[in-house]
């Protein structure tokens, strides 16, 4: 993993949390949200919480639990904190491969696309079991294929058309290249955890237009980075939501969305 693409800083975090949670993330936020409410956690540690859409769904769904949420970027986290000011909520910068808080605290950690943006998740998974009361819960998810997922794949076929010669790589590299199910296990179980499963959800992402999917993409994640280094002598916004419009039509659209959820427990 290139090591921008887990740095959402700048203007990208308000680009981020306008377009891209609710196209893509806020779906998938109340289904995990969902699922950990089944388990009735008192406290909980949401890690590479984002802008907080996930925190948001769990605060809504365990309203009586203690919610720390972290993220790697401070910015992230200020974008969130502007957006619930839920009293049973802390935020806190923390790296998910050195977590401060103390060993078997947590009752659930969770994670919404987070990761497969960790450097080193071995180490991660180490860290969060760590933190983890005995038969706690790990609950996490990884986007699907790029191929599964519509909009995904068709910005990034345009960002490909747009620059032949050196495409970026964002999508494949780290959001959408972390979805071999069977590996994941795997990786947990070398972790330390136990009862390790996982299950495919779909979901459908809905824009308002075009260009706001085309936004989300390209103003407000890390391929922002990836196409300004290039240079480009062309509006690529504009390119990106003409392709869009091609494919998915004028005014309001949507597409297929595909994910992994991942269940792990820590050992008793």
């Amino acid at each position: 993993m290139a090591m921008n693409d887990a740095c959402f800083q700048g203007d990208i975090p308000a680009a981020y949390d306008r377009y891209l949670v609710p196209i893509l993330f806020d779906p998938y936020a109340a289904d995990l949200a969902q699922r950990l409410a089944l388990l009735h956690p008192h406290r909980v540690l949401e890690v590479a919480a984002g802008s907080g859409a996930l925190t948001r769904a769990i605060s809504s769904a365990l309203p009586h639990a203690e919610i720390i949420a972290t993220d790697l970027n401070q910015a992230m986290l200020d974008v969130a904190a502007l957006r619930h000011s839920g009293g049973h909520v802390a935020w806190r910068q923390a790296d998910a491969l050195s977590l401060p808080f103390p060993d078997q605290i947590f009752d659930a950690v969770t994670s919404q696309f987070g990761v497969m943006f960790f450097p080193d998740k071995h180490r991660a998974y180490r860290e969060i079991l760590r933190v983890l009361r005995p038969k706690g819960t790990l609950l996490f998810n990884t986007w699907d294929a790029v191929e599964n997922n519509d909009f995904a794949k068709a910005v990034k076929a345009a960002t490909d058309a747009l620059f032949p010669d050196d495409p970026p790589d964002f999508f494949r590299r780290t959001p959408h290249g972390y979805f071999d199910a069977e590996a994941i296990l795997s990786e947990l179980e070398r972790a330390g955890f136990r009862s390790a499963t996982f299950a495919k959800v779909e979901k459908t992402a809905r824009a308002s237009s075009a260009r706001d999917a085309a936004t989300a993409f390209c103003k407000g994640s890390p391929l922002r980075m990836e196409i300004e280094a290039r240079e480009p002598k062309v509006d690529v916004l504009a390119r990106v939501t003409e392709i869009l419009e091609q494919i998915f039509g004028k005014g309001p659209i949507e597409g297929r969305m595909s994910a992994l959820v991942f269940t792990a427990e820590a050992r008793g």
